[in-house]
């Protein structure tokens, strides 16, 4: 995939490629983006978009990793830290994605409910946004959710209340654990949550392999 083909939606200037990208972390370091996994060894990763097991059904990342910038990490970390004293664990779907296939996803679905307008860009451009559920630490199993990952449906919205009570109450202690470290979910998606720093960081349309 050719980064940078996608900005007929955004100037350009207000989406940092590579070489502003490192110049930007040679002065603040602290704001980088890191390897999850490096940081939380523990964590268990499910990518969907290195796979074809995602609504748009293509392979979408070359690779299965997930990055975040290092506050969004070190707070994952924290929450890690408290769920597993509760004998579960966080599951991964999604971390950073490079603007180019956030331009991507809106051309193969343009419903800005349940993708970002590349207009305005996504958090997950930022680094800052993380799509995950909880694990049963004992049998790596996932914990009965609303819904699967990336659902379209009603049933995905963070409040929606026509459900099992065993669901709710399991995607209410997720939201609980993450808001207690700074995380934010959004309307629309379980899933899906914000670091509160968000704003402070630019959109990036970095590759993988670059990082």
């Amino acid at each position: 995939m050719v980064f940078g083909q996608h900005y007929k939606y955004i100037d350009s200037s207000k989406v940092m490629g590579l070489k502003s990208y490192v110049s930007e972390i040679k002065q603040h370091p602290d704001s980088r983006l890191v390897e999850i996994k490096k940081y939380i060894p523990e964590i268990v990763l499910d990518i969907r978009y290195a796979t074809t097991n995602n609504f748009t059904h293509h392979r979408m990342y070359p690779q299965a990793r997930a990055f975040a910038r290092l506050p969004v990490v070190m707070a994952l970390k924290d929450v890690e830290t408290d769920l597993k004293a509760q004998g579960l664990g966080l599951k991964i779907y999604d971390a950073y994605r490079p603007y180019t296939i956030t331009a991507k996803f809106y051309e193969i679905t343009p419903d800005t409910n349940f993708v970002a307008d590349p207009r305005k860009g996504s958090k997950h451009n930022r680094g800052c946004a993380i799509d995950l559920s909880l694990i049963d630490l004992k049998t790596g199993k996932e914990l009965d959710m609303p819904t699967a990952f990336d659902s379209f449906s009603r049933k995905a919205a963070a409040d929606y209340p026509d459900l099992p009570k065993q669901q709710i109450a399991n995607r209410e202690l997720l939201k609980s654990v993450m808001q207690a470290h700074g995380f934010k979910v959004i309307a629309t998606e379980w899933w899906h949550y914000d670091f509160n720093g968000w704003a402070n960081y630019p959109l990036l349309d970095i590759p993988f392999a670059a990082i």
